[in-house]
């Protein structure tokens, strides 16, 4: 029952980390209640991730890869940059839709941006 509500712990790669040493700041977990609501939110089954404070929580189907990762760890900044923001982030999707929410905006940028910058210091 625990694992239905709560997930179970997931680790991400060594090498991911490596490259993108932020994804080694936040907990992760895979499944739970968390990726199902956010689905049915969406008018899906589940989402591929969805970040509450400072844990990650992949869906059951979604691979661990940088740009979702990335993505994410930018929610776990913006959740510490104000107390506010699940409800500023709420109130942004209800008045402008989940893909031009701006935290959403900002965190396709910031993981665009980074794997750019990765792949200019090859």
């Amino acid at each position: 029952m625990i694992r239905f509500l709560i997930g179970r712990r997931e680790e991400i790669s060594h090498d991911l980390v490596r490259k993108y040493p932020e994804l080694g700041t936040v907990r992760y977990r895979r499944g739970g209640l968390p990726p199902r609501v956010a689905g049915w939110c969406l008018g899906v089954r589940s989402v591929s991730a969805i970040t509450l404070w400072r844990t990650i929580w992949l869906g059951d189907g979604a691979a661990p890869e940088a740009e979702l990762l990335l993505h994410e760890s930018r929610h776990v900044a913006q959740f510490g940059a104000s107390k506010a923001f699940p409800l500023l982030y709420v109130w942004e999707s209800l008045r402008r839709g989940y893909w031009n929410n701006r935290y959403e905006i900002d965190a396709r940028a910031y993981a665009a941006q980074r794997i750019a910058n990765a792949q200019m210091d090859r």
